[in-house]
């Protein structure tokens, strides 16, 4: 995954807008997954999302800070484990 959004997030929801392909979404349900979600695999890695991020969340994936690094994990699940686009349906 190029970009990971982090423990940042507060839902402002700019980076979604910013995104050429439309691979960042809003976790739901929200009690779970409280977080934008970045899908690893539609990820072009343009960096967009960076500066649409008004709290500094999304980082490339090799330089999340090591306090953050445990969000990398749930970018990934969210798509592998969690909902992923069908909870966009909600």
């Amino acid at each position: 995954m190029p970009y990971v959004i982090t423990g940042l997030c507060n839902r402002h929801g700019g980076c979604a807008l910013a995104c050429p392909v439309a691979c960042i979404v809003p976790g739901n349900p929200v009690e779970q997954w409280p977080y934008y979600y970045i899908d690893p695999d539609a990820c072009i890695d343009c960096g967009l999302c960076v500066p649409a991020c008004p709290y500094n969340a999304i980082w490339p994936e090799e330089n999340v800070p090591d306090f953050l690094r445990a969000d990398i994990q749930g970018n990934y699940d969210y798509f592998a484990k969690g909902p992923g686009y069908a909870a966009q349906t909600l």
